[in-house]
């Protein structure tokens, strides 16, 4: 039997960012908006735990137990007292090192197909527990759709979405390690005043209208000026899709990965075109938003 499941990219149009906590993560207003870019993730039994993946740069995802998808079967195999022994098989789609919650799709796909293959029937609250393990984005690739994520990005709250949402991403010739860009952030910081974060009303008004234009205006990523110094490029990008016409433009996350905000499906091909065209991205897609969180697809 196998279970296959899908999980989608996200951007974050909020990511306020407070001071570097002692346990070395720092304090979030991180607002998630899931987009319908997905990774499939396949779960099968086996004599072993075995990772494998096909698709855009799968060369780059590890493929031993350092993958979140593998720690996620391990993780649910040690609570319910049973083997992980299952071949994990990624078919990636989100970019890898993107700024999009990649692996933190895969980890949160794999979960919920070893749950469903088998049978543990965990609860929602148990997987996203084990999802905060994982790592700070996991628990929202779980559930999709809108959400304020606080803490380290684990402490979910769902929020209201009034429309569809039309993006443009452009994926940059290198990525970036999360890690390294909030030491970059702590650099830049040093020695002055980081207020804590909050998540901006204005934004979460224009999420609950639809409203491309008012959100367009509230967008913001603490982490752009870190990613910027480390990947300075990424602004000739943002520029490009800027003068395209693009409502607003900002890096997703940690970047590299460069988001823009359409107002309807025909600006976002003709910003997709541009960006396509101006030398400063090596590819680049369109996608629409919210998209729904970890879904089981098949069972065989």
């Amino acid at each position: 039997m196998s279970v296959t499941v899908r999980v989608p990219a996200k951007v974050n149009v909020q990511l306020a960012v407070g001071a570097a906590r002692p346990d070395g993560y720092h304090e979030l207003a991180n607002v998630f908006l899931a987009v319908g870019l997905y990774d499939e993730v396949t779960v099968t039994e086996a004599d072993e735990l075995r990772v494998t993946c096909e698709g855009p740069d799968a060369d780059q995802v590890p493929l031993d137990r350092t993958n979140l998808a593998a720690r996620a079967a391990e993780a649910l195999a040690a609570r319910y007292g049973r083997s992980a022994n299952v071949h994990l098989h990624i078919a990636k789609d989100i970019p890898v090192a993107g700024g999009m919650a990649g692996g933190s799709a895969d980890g949160a796909g794999a979960l919920l197909a070893c749950d469903a293959l088998w049978g543990t029937g965990a609860s929602r609250d148990e997987l996203l527990d084990i999802c905060a393990e994982l790592g700070s984005d996991v628990p929202f690739s779980l559930v999709g759709g809108a959400a304020l994520g606080t803490g380290r990005g684990e402490q979910l709250t769902a929020l209201d979405v009034g429309g569809t949402f039309h993006w443009v991403f452009a994926m940059a010739d290198r990525g970036l390690s999360t890690p390294a860009v909030f030491r970059e952030f702590d650099r830049l910081g040093e020695g002055t005043d980081i207020p804590e974060p909050i998540a901006s009303q204005d934004l979460l008004d224009a999420l609950a209208k639809g409203d491309p234009d008012a959100l367009a205006a509230a967008v913001s990523n603490d982490l752009q000026p870190a990613a910027l110094s480390l990947f300075p490029a990424l602004a000739d990008t943002l520029a490009a899709g800027r003068a395209a016409g693009a409502l607003t433009a900002l890096v997703s996350g940690s970047g590299p990965t460069t988001a823009f905000l359409a107002r309807d499906p025909q600006s976002a091909t003709k910003v997709a075109r541009a960006l396509r065209t101006s030398g400063t991205c090596r590819t680049v897609r369109t996608a629409s938003a919210p998209a729904p969180g970890a879904t089981v697809t098949t069972r065989r």
